[in-house]
C-alpha cells in the first residue's frame, strides 16, 4: 500500500489528486502516526524525509507531484529499473514514458514542442534512455540531434504501429511509442540525413500552405529546414526578407 504522510498541504493535495486520478490504492496518515501494516511506500514532504524506516520513502516536490506518484507506483508494482522514453517520430510525435514495464505518462505534441517534453521527462529521471523510432527520417534526425545530456537509441520501428479498432483513432502514435520504448536500439549521438527530392518537395508544399501569399520556399531553405537548422516559419520569414531585398533592389535599378 502507498501511504501519504505529510504536513505539507501542497504536497498532500498534489499527490492525493494524482493517486486518485490513477485509481491507485492508498491511505493517508499524520507524519507522526503509526504506519499501517501493509505499508510498502511512504510519500512525504522534505520536513519528514528521514522520519520513516524499513519502507521505501519518496520525498515529493510540491511542484511535481506526478513524478513522486510515478516513483511510488513503480515501487509498489516491483517495476524497478531505468526510465525509458519511447518516441514515435513525425509531425506530432507520440511519446511514452515507462518506468520498468509500467507506462507512467504519454504525450502527443507538435514536433516543435517534443524536445522540451522529452528533455523534461529525462531530466527528472535517474539514468534514463530515450528510444527514437527510425521512421519519418527527417523528424527522427531532428529529435536525435537536438536531445542533450541523455542516452539516445535509434530503434527499428518496423511493426510497432498496432492495428486500431473502432473508436481508437488518434492513439496509434502513442501506442507505437510504447512499443518503441520496449525495443533495444543502437546508441547514437547524431543522425545525418540527406533529404530526398520528395522530402524536400513536402517541405516546400508545407511552406506554401503556411505562407500568406501562397509562395513556397526555395530548395536551399528547404534543405535547411530538413536539417533542423530552421523551422518552416523561420524559413518563410527569411524567404520574405530575401524577396523584399530583391524587390527593393529592382526598384532602385528602375529609378536609376
Amino acid at each position: 500500500m502507498i501511504v501519504v504522510a505529510t504536513a505539507d498541504f501542497e504536497v498532500y493535495h498534489g499527490v492525493v489528486n494524482e493517486l486518485r486520478e490513477r485509481g491507485a490504492e492508498f491511505t493517508t496518515v499524520e507524519p507522526d502516526a503509526t504506519l499501517p501494516d501493509r505499508t510498502t511506500v511512504v510519500v512525504t514532504g522534505t520536513d519528514h524525509a528521514d522520519a520513516f524506516t524499513d519502507v521505501t520513502t519518496i520525498v515529493a516536490d510540491p511542484d511535481a507531484p506526478r513524478r513522486a506518484v510515478d516513483q511510488a507506483l513503480t515501487a509498489v508494482r516491483g517495476g524497478g529499473g531505468r526510465t525509458i522514453i519511447g518516441v514515435n517520430p513525425g509531425r506530432k510525435p507520440g511519446i511514452a514514458v515507462l518506468a520498468g514495464e509500467i507506462v507512467v505518462a504519454a504525450f502527443q505534441v507538435p514536433l516543435s514542442d517534443a524536445i522540451d517534453v522529452i528533455q523534461r521527462e529525462a531530466d527528472e529521471a535517474t539514468s534514463p534512455v530515450v528510444r527514437v523510432g527510425d521512421g519519418s527520417r527527417l523528424e527522427s534526425a531532428k529529435l536525435v540531434n537536438d536531445l542533450e545530456d541523455v542516452t539516445v537509441e535509434l530503434v527499428d520501428e518496423t511493426g510497432t504501429t498496432p492495428y486500431l479498432g473502432t473508436g481508437s483513432r488518434g492513439m496509434g502514435d502513442v501506442l507505437a511509442a510504447v512499443n518503441i520504448a520496449r525495443l533495444e536500439g543502437d546508441i547514437v549521438d547524431t543522425r545525418t540525413i540527406e533529404p530526398t527530392t520528395g522530402e524536400l518537395q513536402v517541405i516546400k508544399d508545407r511552406s506554401r500552405e503556411r505562407s500568406e501569399n501562397n509562395r513556397a520556399i526555395d530548395e536551399m531553405l528547404a534543405r535547411r529546414v530538413a536539417s533542423g537548422e530552421l523551422t518552416i516559419d523561420e524559413a518563410l520569414a527569411e524567404h520574405r526578407g530575401q524577396n523584399a531585398d530583391l524587390e527593393s533592389s529592382a526598384s532602385d535599378d528602375a529609378t536609376d
